[in-house]
């Protein structure tokens, strides 16, 4: 956490520190350590995070060999491959959109990797929607230049914002974003942008940075059916230097069916226990996927936010979905309509339907 000088810092890490941190595991059921930086500190660590290397681009984790390819995002990758083969002559800007957990993230990196091997020279600027928020807001705040802002940002040959939809009802940064984005485009440059929703869903997006997004291809990213399952948990197990029977990998395939990163989570988790001489059976792979859905307990969905809406308000679930127009359960239920809008990808007709077929 950042406060501005080391008279806050030191007075909020002798008096409130132990509460911060009770309160972060109460909210994320582990232990967390807070460290409070003032600005000399803060500006310490920047430095450093900017001195060192893209890792990602070195990495061989996050390439298109890698990335296992199906009918759920298949668009995705063939245009991720033609950006990061001719940068700035395809899909200018492409942008991907889905839910969170499907390979976005992925592409990103892998069209950084090949870029970066193809042309060395190339400045490659990889960041994620808040970070741009904060980077602005911290420019203002300490009241450096602009110029030195804005330099980071437009001389970029490459640059990819990862879950740009954060910035959607942030003005100022949003018209700050808005002539980045004019500039790179004027020079050719090629841009790259993931969201987890289509430009059209972003209620409070400008309406200039919404045209501009649709500009070069949308390509969307969809949960991957059973046949990309079983190839991405063979594929992983196969990185892991992990045999798996068929049988093992259909029935892992068949219990995680949303969300990649829990498929590969649950790979990672079965190798453990064959690390440690456990055989990899039935009960072994249901173990692990209890343990992978524990860990994502906080998944965001439309079903998890009303659960925890009615949680917290003490309502039934059947009383917010259904006609009540009780102050208590209007109240929370419009509080999880508008929770879903923001988190979810769900449209508002969409919306309307989980709440008992509502007008949008």
């Amino acid at each position: 956490l950042h406060c501005p000088n080391a008279f806050k810092r030191t007075n909020i890490q002798d008096r409130f520190l132990p509460n911060i941190e009770s309160a972060l595991k109460d909210i994320f059921s582990s232990n967390m350590t807070v460290r409070l930086l003032d600005d000399r500190a803060l500006h310490q660590r920047e430095n450093k995070k900017s001195q060192q290397p893209a890792s990602f681009m070195e990495s061989g984790e996050f390439t298109f060999e890698t990335f296992v390819v199906g009918p759920s995002n298949h668009l995705a990758s063939s245009a991720a491959r033609a950006v990061a083969d001719a940068p700035g002559q395809h899909y200018n800007p492409l942008f991907i959109y889905g839910s969170s957990g499907l390979g976005k993230t992925h592409l990103l990196y892998a069209i950084a990797h090949v870029i970066h091997q193809n042309s060395p020279d190339f400045r490659i600027l990889y960041i994620k929607g808040d970070e741009f928020i904060n980077d602005y807001i911290e420019t203002v705040r300490s009241g450096r230049s602009m110029n030195e802002f804005r330099t980071k940002y437009r001389e970029a040959d490459l640059m990819l914002v990862d879950d740009i939809q954060f910035v959607a009802g942030k003005v100022e940064t949003q018209n700050e974003f808005f002539h980045t984005f004019n500039a790179l485009y004027e020079s050719k440059k090629q841009i790259v942008l993931t969201s987890d929703r289509p430009p059209q869903e972003m209620a409070l997006l400008d309406d200039r940075l919404r045209t501009r997004f649709e500009w070069g291809l949308m390509a969307d990213v969809q949960q991957p059916h059973f046949e990309t399952r079983v190839a991405i948990v063979k594929n992983k197990a196969a990185n892991l230097q992990l045999i798996l029977d068929d049988d093992i990998a259909k029935y892992i395939a068949n219990k995680i069916t949303s969300n990649v990163r829990q498929l590969e989570g649950t790979v990672h988790k079965i190798k453990a226990f064959h690390d440690l001489g456990i055989d990899v059976d039935q009960s072994t792979v249901d173990r692990a996927i209890q343990d992978m859905i524990r860990s994502n307990e906080f998944t965001v969905t439309p079903d998890n936010i009303i659960k925890e809406v009615c949680r917290y308000f003490r309502v039934e679930e059947d009383q917010i979905r259904g006609p009540s127009r009780s102050r208590d359960i209007l109240n929370a239920r419009q509080i999880a309509m508008y929770l879903i809008r923001r988190l979810t990808s769900l449209s508002l007709d969409d919306t309307g339907k989980v709440f008992g077929g509502r007008d949008h």
